[in-house]
């Protein structure tokens, strides 16, 4: 898979997440692994910075549950909108974090 393959990947990834869910930036990484070689979160994390912006990119979020540096607040809005709970500041991925295997 060539570099711009992978980034269509990703985010092909990204616009499959159903509301009301998340996905770390790793657990994209890990399920995209198998057909490009890669799985690095914090290419995920460059990815979702510089072409992330016409797809969900709210609900990424790191492997805390923590959401985008910069962006927490419309993060926070536009999960919150979703129906997300938050625990303080993080949203509980073993609650809310989705796996497209399922």
């Amino acid at each position: 898979m060539t570099p711009e393959e992978y980034v269509e990947a990703v985010l092909t990834l990204v616009e499959r997440i159903p509301p009301g869910r998340v996905m770390s930036y790793g657990a994209i990484a890990d399920a995209l692994y198998d057909r490009s070689g890669r799985a690095s979160a914090r290419l995920v994390g460059t990815i979702m910075a510089r072409h992330g912006g016409a797809v969900p990119w709210y609900r990424v979020v790191n492997s805390a549950g923590r959401l985008p540096p910069g962006h927490e607040q419309r993060a926070r809005e536009s999960l919150a909108a979703e129906g997300l709970i938050f625990t303080g500041e993080r949203v509980p991925l073993a609650r809310y974090g989705w796996n497209p295997d399922d």
